[in-house]
């Protein structure tokens, strides 16, 4: 079979940058994913997504102009149904075969197999297959059609349109011209009242010719380029935004480097044809306003690249990505430093009047500031933040600690009633800081401000400090409580409380820099915090919460389900900093022949020990008669103490690894002693020391998890 390679390409309007990439991907994935189901494009067909601006199109590989026939068995009914007692079609079956297209002389050929318990009648024919204008106008149709597009517009299709009937139509934006070639043939396709073609449109001001003629499907990308002055490619325009700020950066000197962010890097990529960076320049005497503030406005507002110096502090310089390259580019220069120059002027001047005011006497504002409609003001939940932190301060620190943690909890919500915070909300907490140190408050207190909103995402930094710590684990506990108390749970794949978010957070730092805190008591301490009656008891659900949140975090780590729940069901375990540890000797421990025995068995305890109820963890030499209990309780002497003493020094690993030793006399105390004696005295001895195994053995961790 003949096949060429096949490009389509849909021009539009400005598409919106921030989902450009995506529907890109998605317009050529559907258009090549239709064409296979039609048998058009080869299984080996290669894919090449374009998007631009103002196109989504694809370079799909080995098309074919018209698919193989294909043979179909197709059920028309039981034999019973469509033949009668002397073997005659009835008029049901004569009506099926009609409307496939065949007749009764049909009815010879039919085919009776075995369908459950009854024959059915079996119709094969074959399926002509569909030629590339019909697969192309299907798959064009559904590509459109399951386009993820954030927002649709309707609008009206050009006066001189030729397709009668169409008035208007929906789509992302509006949509001038439709390319369809396979090889240097034009597929006469239709969409969006467009009619296929083999002409498209370049930049709107440096396009060498308009329209650009496209003279095959393989030549799309190159001609595009050439004549369009457009780079049609995503990847390859970021590739070359990427390449000239770093050439930009260098140029200026080594104590320059530019800040790669990778959204900004993204966006702007979708928001230009064909790159072109330049470098500008704000007055210095903005570098006194934070630079967190400065660079926001740059990026956020201008989508420009922020020059930083080898230390990583701001400089005045700047990196512009334009769209059109001029021969002399002081014009394009100067206009987004004239542009800039208000931004800057207006964080100036919020910082400067923000700082006439102390973050203390901003705490009366937090009572005019609704949390939650069921929950209060943001002066309402400072107190309840207090009170958790004042207590995870004592604990974590003492009374200096807990005293620093109250304060930075009583400042931490003030910035969000000052002027930069209500214009750039992304700077809470980094202003908080800045105005606390504006106000002579300590560095630790300080930094708690900024740092409570911390960990804000998977794999973010935690506080820097244990205040950081207190205030940071009473603000996402207090947000947990009440949310879970009013019912407000996440569900699915929606969590707009970010529920999730804080519980992860809250066992990071659990895990990683509180280890004198018990996760139980947390809990009920949160919910306490609020007044009676306000919210349902849920501190045993949001401990569920925690902990699968914590298993998730573990597993991200690398482990495995089995290790993770071994590790944090150890026996009478209340913080949660050693899991870590208790995770490696887990590995070492499930990595040694002994293992699996020795996790069978303490699995056979654990049941033994659910059943017998309240058993006592003391053993009577005098009681015990078997040899096999005899050598256990000999070598658990032998054994145990050595462990313990390796646990209480902290090494899980060696005291799993000399519990080990314990697996020959374990087997054979269960192959040679029956437990459940009718005599209660030797029942309850031998059940005596099964638990005093049992204790021994989960210290680290819950070796039954292990089991197979």
């Amino acid at each position: 079979m003949t096949t060429k390679n096949l490009l389509v390409e849909l021009f539009v309007e400005e598409l919106p940058p921030k989902a450009l990439k995506k529907l890109g991907e998605a317009f050529a994935g559907v258009l090549l994913e239709q064409l296979k189901a039609q048998g058009l494009a080869s299984t080996d067909a290669r894919l090449t997504a374009y998007a631009s601006p103002r196109r989504l199109a694809a370079h799909v590989t080995d098309v074919a102009a018209q698919a193989a026939d294909k043979a179909v068995s197709q059920k028309l009914m039981p034999v019973t149904v469509g033949l009668d007692a002397s073997g005659k079609a009835t008029p049901a079956l004569l009506k099926k075969l009609q409307a496939l297209g065949a007749d009764a002389s049909s009815v010879p050929g039919l085919k009776k197999i075995m369908d459950g318990k009854a024959e059915a009648l079996f119709y094969d024919s074959t399926v002509k297959g569909a030629t590339l204008v019909e697969g192309l106008q299907k798959a064009l149709l559904e590509a459109i059609a399951k386009l993820p597009i954030p927002k649709v517009m309707s609008y009206q299709l050009e006066t001189d349109c030729e397709l009668p009937g169409w008035s208007s139509v929906s789509f992302v934006r509006p949509a001038h011209g439709l390319v369809a070639l396979h090889g240097s043939t034009v597929v006469p396709v239709t969409a969006l009242g467009l009619k296929a073609g083999q002409t498209t449109r370049g930049h709107r001001f440096e396009a060498l010719i308009d329209p650009v003629v496209l003279k095959d499907a393989d030549s799309y990308a190159a001609t595009l380029e050439n004549d369009g002055a457009v780079i049609a490619g995503f990847d390859q325009r970021r590739f070359d935004i990427v390449r000239q700020l770093a050439q930009a950066a260098e140029k200026l000197g080594p104590n320059y480097q530019v800040q790669m962010d990778e959204e900004l890097l993204s966006e702007v990529s979708a928001l230009v044809e064909r790159p072109n960076v330049l470098v500008c320049e704000f007055e210095s005497q903005f570098l006194d306003v934070p630079q967190e503030c400065l660079i926001l406005t740059m990026k956020a507002n201008q989508k420009y690249f922020p020059l930083l110096d080898l230390s990583g502090k701001l400089s005045n310089k700047f990196l512009v990505v334009s769209n059109i390259s001029p021969t002399d580019a002081s014009a394009v220069i100067g206009g987004n430093e004239r542009v800039v120059r208000p931004r800057l002027a207006d964080a100036k001047f919020f910082f400067d009047q923000d700082r006439k005011k102390t973050l203390a006497s901003r705490v009366e504002g937090l009572g005019k500031v609704v949390y939650h409609n069921k929950l209060g003001t943001q002066g309402e939940r400072m107190e309840r933040v207090r009170a958790i932190a004042k207590v995870i301060g004592l604990q974590l620190g003492g009374d200096t600690l807990a005293r620093q943690a109250d304060q930075a909890a009583q400042l931490a919500k003030t910035d969000l009633v000052t002027d930069m915070v209500g214009e750039f909300p992304e700077l809470q907490g980094t202003m908080g800081r800045y105005y606390a140190l504006n106000d002579g408050l300590s560095t630790d207190v300080a930094d708690a401000i900024e740092d409570h909103y911390k960990p804000r995402f998977a794999g973010d930094e935690l506080p820097r400090g244990q205040v950081g710590v207190a205030l940071a684990l009473a603000d996402k506990l207090e947000t947990l409580a009440g949310m879970f108390g009013i019912g407000n749970l996440p569900t699915g794949d929606k969590d707009p409380f970010a529920l999730r978010r804080h519980a992860l957070g809250v066992a990071r730092m659990l895990v990683e820099c509180a280890p004198a805190l018990n996760f139980h008591e947390l809990t009920r301490m949160a919910f306490a915090a609020f007044p009676p009656g306000l919210l349902k008891d849920q501190a045993a659900e949001l401990d569920e919460f925690l902990v699968e949140r914590l298993k998730s975090y573990l597993k991200d780590g690398g482990y495995s389900a089995a290790e993770v729940d071994a590790a944090i069901y150890a026996r009478k375990m209340t913080g949660w900093s050693s899991i870590p540890k208790r995770l490696a000797a887990v590995r070492a421990f499930a990595a040694l022949p002994e293992a699996p025995a020795l996790a069978a068995a303490n699995k056979r305890i654990g049941n033994i020990l659910k059943k017998a109820d309240g058993v006592d963890a003391h053993v009577s030499q005098v009681l015990l008669q078997e040899p096999a209990e005899k050598a256990l309780h000999a070598a658990m002497r032998r054994v145990v103490p050595q462990a313990g003493a390796q646990f209480e020094a902290g090494d899980y690993t060696a005291s799993l690894q000399t519990l080990a030793a314990l697996r020959e006399p374990v087997d054979a105390f269960f192959d040679g002693v029956m437990v459940n004696a009718e005599q209660t005295d030797l029942r309850l001895n031998r059940l005596g020391l099964l638990a005093t195994l049992h204790q021994a053995m989960n210290r680290v961790a819950d070796l039954s998890k292990l089991a197979a």
